[in-house]
């Protein structure tokens, strides 16, 4: 298992995952293993075209989503990355949890970093957890980085 020898961190581009992006970099820079950032572009819904009673493009509108998810992860590289690092970056397509997994495999990553956003009740229910998923799915370890609520701990003093 050590030392990693690549590490995969998703990003949704929300403040929880850029920490994420900070952990993932450092735990890179210590086992000198490239860094791979992916970002997952989840397959627009027809109905929702249909209903806006406009003709669209999904497969241009994805196209173009894709090319802007790419240029937002070569910004945050800039932004979070130490320069000296490997580093590579993939805009995929598809169920988030299921393509994490897939990009983790085909790169060939040893560890996943990933955020959590704290949902807890309703919200986790009814969105469910992303970085559960992985987690129960992945083939190597996964590191989880928690961005809860600054709240919570406040609640429980």
């Amino acid at each position: 298992m050590l030392p990693f020898k690549k590490v995969l961190c998703p990003t949704d581009f929300s403040a929880p995952s850029c920490e994420a992006v900070s952990a993932a970099a450092e735990v890179a820079r210590a086992f000198s293993a490239p860094l791979v950032l992916v970002h997952v572009v989840q397959p627009l819904p027809a109905a929702a075209t249909a209903a806006s009673g406009y003709p669209i493009d999904l497969e241009a509108l994805e196209t173009a989503l894709l090319k802007h998810a790419e240029q937002r992860l070569h910004e945050l590289v800039r932004a979070r990355v130490p320069k000296n690092l490997s580093t590579a970056v993939r805009a995929v397509r598809g169920s988030v949890a299921a393509q994490i997994i897939d990009v983790a495999r085909t790169e060939g990553a040893d560890l996943i970093v990933i955020s959590t956003h704290g949902e807890t009740g309703i919200r986790h229910f009814l969105l469910g957890s992303v970085a559960e998923k992985v987690v129960r799915m992945a083939l190597c370890p996964v590191l989880i980085v928690h961005c809860g609520h600054p709240d919570v701990s406040e609640k429980s003093t």
